[in-house]
């Protein structure tokens, strides 16, 4: 993500190389999403990872979870992603934020939309920790934070090519997301596979986001 007036510190990967990630990512989602369909093994995992974690979570690794959720729900993404947006556009990165936009606020649409598709019912439990009406796969939370994120990271890799700060970046982004999701599921509100199906939706956004960025820098000027 970069504005045309801008002189990079680092070469940012080819449309190509995103369309590789969309491609390897969609593939992920189609795989769980179709066991999740019907029904297959990942979904008695599912099962079994869901009630082992609701038996064996106390409450401060609830409170934990809950704050996490809360620090990274849809709408505090949303917020965070607004603030930022708001800054590149002080400074007239317009690229920056137009591409921030695209991601976040495309992502969340998207994820909202494959809600409504799969329709697929929160986990059950005699006695919940937590509950909510809504539609279970793919995870909000988890989509939200890896589209945002994974913004974040795009951003350092472009802008440079020291390899410890791109490692601490991704690092960094994977670990919170990783985080958000293992919170979801202790508090009995994903399964396994709403989470990892909800990791790769945003993963394939954010990438098809950058290869079409990467087409539109290419354009030959005006």
């Amino acid at each position: 993500m970069r504005d045309r007036d801008d002189v990079p510190e680092a070469r940012a990967p080819g449309y190509l190389g995103y369309l590789a990630i969309v491609f390897g990512a969609v593939l992920a989602f189609a795989w769980i999403a179709q066991d999740v369909v019907t029904g297959g093994r990942l979904t008695l995992l599912d099962a079994r990872t869901a009630q082992w974690l609701h038996l064996h979570s106390d409450a401060q690794l609830r409170e934990l979870g809950s704050l996490v959720s809360l620090l990274n729900s849809t709408w505090a993404i949303f917020c965070y992603a607004a603030l930022v947006g708001g800054v590149a556009l002080a400074l007239r990165k317009w690229s920056t934020s137009a591409m921030l936009a695209a991601c976040v606020g495309g992502g969340l649409v998207l994820n909202e939309l494959m809600k409504l598709a799969f329709r697929r019912p929160r986990p059950q439990f005699e006695h919940p920790f937590a509950t909510l009406a809504s539609f279970s796969f793919p995870s909000g939370h988890v989509s939200a934070s890896t589209v945002f994120y994974a913004s974040v990271v795009a951003w350092v890799f472009v802008r440079t090519p020291t390899a410890g700060r791109r490692a601490l970046a991704f690092v960094a982004a994977t670990s919170i997301v990783s985080l958000v999701a293992f919170s979801r599921m202790v508090l009995g509100l994903h399964y396994l596979t709403d989470v990892c199906a909800a990791a790769a939706e945003g993963i394939a956004w954010v990438a098809l986001c950058l290869a079409c960025n990467a087409l539109w820098q290419t354009r030959p000027p005006a």
